[in-house]
């Protein structure tokens, strides 16, 4: 017999979890959640998102501070002081998770820590760490459990010399060196923290070029802009073997089309290679719940698994590993339960690398136009066009507008540059009304402000940029 009964539990508080929770209960369900680790939010708050922006912002600015401020008439002679700079990204995580455990309290969410298992339909098990189990009887039940680092076969990670996203974001001192095998947005954005910081930064890449998935010349012009920052990389070359000995650590790798090996020394190794759903210990299998060829949770268009009342959102479930795409999941989950038309538009998920500068992306990339065989037109328009990039000496990168050649709608926005992530939010919401580059165009952007670079684009998008 259960100690407890629910309309829904989810297990798992990170931002697809408790959003979906917080939502389901403002809608009068009575609502549970289970957490394992024993401050809420989970990787993204804790380990993930939060921490690499707080480090992100402050080597931003100590970077700024040594080779920047000079030309704007500003001398300093900045020091390092890392162990301030990891307390400022402590207090930061801990001001989120407490915000999270405030926002259940207020909207009376049941908060369980310990590691939860779905022993049958309608049923799961909270054991905490000492061993006591409670459990719990739920009408439905949502699996978001996240995801965890993706490891390489035969390389273990012993976050100190070896380390994922999760070491990187707790280094004592500043490495020498450092290899980041991989260069996707966690290795991108972490390895440019160390690199302001001090250390020589090598970026190894199994692909020919940086960030698979985004669009090709953005990714082109990013990768020239690291490299002036001084980022090396190894593209079209796979890690073959690590080596810790005397203090150094050796990396072998070789061309993925062949060739010879080559070592680098090196201090400090980041695996950053991707992420892999987490669904282990849930009792999923026992249960005959549904999994694809990449161990992802099977769901139909409400989030329900192959069993009934058991569904899952976020990192889990198929589609990018974005918080805020398992935001808007846990959303559209809670208010089909509460019998309301929940729903996600998946064409309109932003992505971001919060590096410097930024990039960002929402909608279709070219590459994507042309094998869909899509007729479109494109507009460009560089920050070193643009009056307040002049003024604020940032003028790397541009924005582009891609746009259907007969409708005009905006197909999608890509934009390296400073503020990128804050600047992509006016394509998302043009795209998610069917605008088109005319509206965009012909709406009144205030003077001087980088967002003129996005109109500027939808200007040339129909051969009329006034400013280029």
């Amino acid at each position: 017999m259960s100690d407890q009964e629910f309309d829904l539990t989810v297990i798992g508080s990170g931002p697809g979890g408790y959003v979906c929770a917080i939502r389901a209960a403002q809608l009068g369900l009575k609502v549970a959640i289970v957490e394992k680790r024993k401050t809420h939010g989970g990787t993204c708050l804790n380990v993930g998102c939060i921490p690499s922006k707080a480090l992100l912002h402050a080597s931003e600015l100590f970077d700024e501070a040594n080779h920047g401020m000079s030309a704007l008439g500003i001398k300093v002679s900045p020091q390092l002081d890392l162990k301030q700079m990891m307390k400022h990204k402590s207090k930061t995580v801990d001001s989120n998770v407490s915000g999270i455990e405030f926002l259940f309290k207020k909207n009376k969410i049941a908060a369980f820590h310990g590691t939860g298992k779905i022993s049958k339909r309608g049923q799961v098990d909270v054991t905490d760490d000492k061993g006591k189990t409670t459990t719990i009887a739920s009408k439905n039940i949502c699996i978001a459990t996240g995801s965890d680092v993706a490891q390489i076969p035969g390389i273990e990670i012993d976050e100190k010399r070896i380390v994922s996203s999760t070491g990187a974001l707790s280094l004592s001192k500043v490495p020498e060196k450092m290899v980041v095998v991989g260069a996707g947005v966690i290795g991108l954005e972490l390895g440019s923290v160390w690199r302001r910081l001090g250390s020589k930064v090598t970026v190894v890449e199994f692909l020919d070029r940086i960030l698979p998935g985004m669009d090709k010349e953005v990714a082109s012009q990013f990768e020239k802009i690291l490299k002036k920052q001084g980022i090396d990389f190894k593209l079209g070359s796979k890690v073959t073997g690590v080596e810790k000995s005397n203090g150094a650590t050796q990396v072998t790798i070789e061309p993925t089309a062949g060739g010879g090996a080559e070592t680098i020394e090196t201090d400090v190794v980041l695996v950053a290679i991707g992420r892999t759903p987490f669904t282990e210990g849930l009792g999923l299998e026992d249960l005959g719940v549904a999994k694809d060829n990449r161990g992802r949770v099977s769901v139909n268009e409400t989030f329900e698994t192959s069993v009934p009342g058991i569904f899952a959102i976020g990192d889990v479930i198929d589609g990018p590993m974005l918080a805020h795409k398992a935001e808007e999941e846990g959303v559209a989950l809670a208010e089909m339960l509460a019998g309301q038309a929940g729903h996600v538009n998946y064409d309109i998920i932003p992505s971001v690398v919060y590096t410097y500068p930024e990039v960002a992306s929402v909608g279709k990339s070219e590459d994507e136009l042309k094998e869909a065989g899509i007729d479109y037109k494109s507009g460009k328009f560089p920050f070193m066009a643009n009056g307040r990039a002049k003024a604020n000496r940032q003028t790397d990168g541009f924005v582009k507008v891609l746009a259907d050649a007969q409708t005009d709608r905006v197909l999608g926005v890509h934009i390296v540059g400073p503020m990128a992530g804050e600047m992509i939010g006016e394509a998302a919401v043009l795209m998610e009304f069917g605008g088109s580059a005319e509206d965009l165009a012909r709406t009144c952007h205030a003077h001087p402000t980088l967002t003129e670079a996005i109109k500027e684009a939808a200007l040339a998008a129909d051969k009329r940029a006034i400013h280029i």
